[in-house]
């Protein structure tokens, strides 16, 4: 950003948020704006010093963890703590004198003082009433945890899906194989179960599913008195699907090597183009049940979408499992729970298709 533009910028915030506040807020007029950035920065030297102390906090964490790992011994861990004690120390007694350095450079001078090309930078906004701005590089970066045994992926999955029928083999099942599909879109959390080894993993979490079924030979779901059955439709379908709409909780566990990368103040597990395998299951309540009809009647284009009224078995309970290489997983699933409740003859969804886990 160049300059000129920079102004304009910082003339047109200055000037609307002067605006808004005199709608609501007294400025005090006894002071000048060198008084109140040093009032800000008094506050940031305090905060300073509370963020060192957590840091400091969180890096004793750490090593007392790997103390009770008994990665290394008790002599050890006072020793890292101390210098962390040095580091942070050192730390807080930079940053204050950074801050003493522009506070003395305000004092000194009466009106505004340029910032703008000091190469060391404040992490605050000084433009509050003036809408002068400095900006920020200061900020420290916080320790990375020794060890993070749980981490979360975006669970997508998409591929065919069918009804496994009593007495009905899936050549003759009154679906469609190739137009009957199934979504999957959720999320996960994998956490690590033994503290030395991450073969044996839980997954876990929540997630949306749709399953679709694409009736064959000009065939409708019809509810009569509770008994769902297909019927033909008295005139040509150009397109009868039923749809059911499921939120789980899916639960695996997940196996499988993985690689060990050690660093100096962590370490973490990779499973990035490893074999993986996951057996387990799902269970969870059908939020949406539809029958969505398309024909033609007296010339007329017909849409009709009938929703609920299918008697679908409202508790949704199955069995699942997957084998990846990396992201990408082979995926199926099976609903122990019958389609519809109270039938003579079970109706039970079955998918097979893709899984990507995206961490």
């Amino acid at each position: 950003m160049n300059t000129i533009t920079r102004l304009v910028v910082y003339a047109i915030v200055s000037m609307t948020f002067v605006t808004a506040q005199a709608q609501d807020t007294k400025v005090d007029s006894t002071k000048t704006s060198n008084q109140y950035k040093i009032e800000t920065l008094e506050e940031l030297k305090i905060k300073i010093e509370k963020e060192e102390r957590e840091y400091l906090k969180q890096e004793i964490e750490s090593i007392n963890e790997r103390l009770d790992a008994k990665q290394i011994t008790a002599a050890e861990a006072e020793e890292l703590k101390k210098e962390a004690a040095k580091k942070r120390a050192a730390n807080i007694e930079n940053r204050m004198a950074i801050i003493d350095n522009k506070i003395a450079l305000l004092q000194r001078n009466d009106s505004d003082y340029d910032f703008e090309n000091e190469s060391l930078r404040l992490g605050i906004n000084l433009g509050r009433f003036t809408g002068f701005e400095i900006s920020s590089e200061e900020r420290v970066k916080k320790p990375k945890k020794y060890d993070r045994r749980t981490t979360t992926d975006v669970v997508f999955a998409f591929g065919l899906n069918n009804a496994l029928i009593d007495g009905v083999s899936l050549d003759d099942s009154p679906y469609k194989i190739g137009g009957s599909g199934f979504m999957e879109l959720g999320y996960a959390w994998k956490t690590r179960i033994f503290d030395n080894t991450n073969f044996w993993r839980l997954k876990y979490g929540f997630s949306f599913q749709w399953n679709k079924f694409d009736i064959k030979d000009n065939n409708f779901l019809v509810n009569t008195d509770g008994d769902i059955s297909l019927q033909e439709f008295p005139t040509d379908l150009n397109k009868a699907k039923f749809r059911t709409t499921n939120l789980v909780i899916p639960v695996h566990l997940e196996f499988g090597p993985s690689r060990k990368i050690e660093k100096e103040n962590y370490f973490r597990y990779s499973t990035h183009k490893k074999l993986k395998i996951g057996l387990g299951g799902y269970a969870g309540l059908n939020i949406g049940s539809m029958q969505k009809l398309k024909y033609k009647e007296d010339g007329n284009r017909i849409k009709n979408k009938q929703r609920g009224g299918f008697e679908v078995n409202e508790f949704v309970y199955g069995v699942s499992g997957y084998v990846a290489l990396g992201g990408v997983a082979l995926y199926a699933k099976y609903d122990l729970n019958p389609l519809f409740k109270n039938q003579s003859v079970d109706q039970n969804n079955i998918s097979l298709g893709v899984r990507f886990d995206m961490d």
